[in-house]
């Protein structure tokens, strides 16, 4: 991930681009999540948005999109860093609402059932729902 270019994180790209992406996305998502959650107002629609993105039956375009905003929430260099209590997120909350607007008609029951359950499995003051 660090030969993408400011600014292009947001567009979907290539099939190479994607590929990446999910890399870091799968590697990243929860250790970020972690520290978001409490800053976080939809972290339910953030983590079946995660699940929709890394469905294979999910259209290409779609995992784009969704693979280019969380990618964005887990890269350690953004607009606003996210080391900033509160405003830290920020950003990457913008950005991932605007994602999830494009494609949320996307995100099946069965990806907020596999949020639902990834989010119980978390320790008691994890817990957003």
């Amino acid at each position: 991930m660090d030969d993408v270019k400011f600014g292009e994180i947001l567009l979907p790209g290539d099939e190479d681009t994607q590929n990446r992406r999910e890399g870091a996305v799968r590697k990243k998502f929860w250790p970020t999540f972690k520290k978001a959650v409490r800053q976080i107002p939809f972290s339910r629609d953030v983590v079946a948005a995660y699940y929709c993105a890394l469905d294979p039956l999910t259209p290409t375009k779609v995992r784009g999109v969704l693979l280019a905003a969380l990618a964005y929430f887990v890269m350690p260099i953004d607009m606003i860093p996210d080391v900033f209590a509160v405003i830290g997120f920020s950003d990457d909350i913008a950005v991932f609402t605007a994602a999830f607007a494009m494609v949320s008609r996307h995100i099946r029951p069965k990806h907020y059932e596999a949020a639902d359950r990834a989010l119980a499995d978390e320790p008691e003051g994890m817990r957003t729902i």
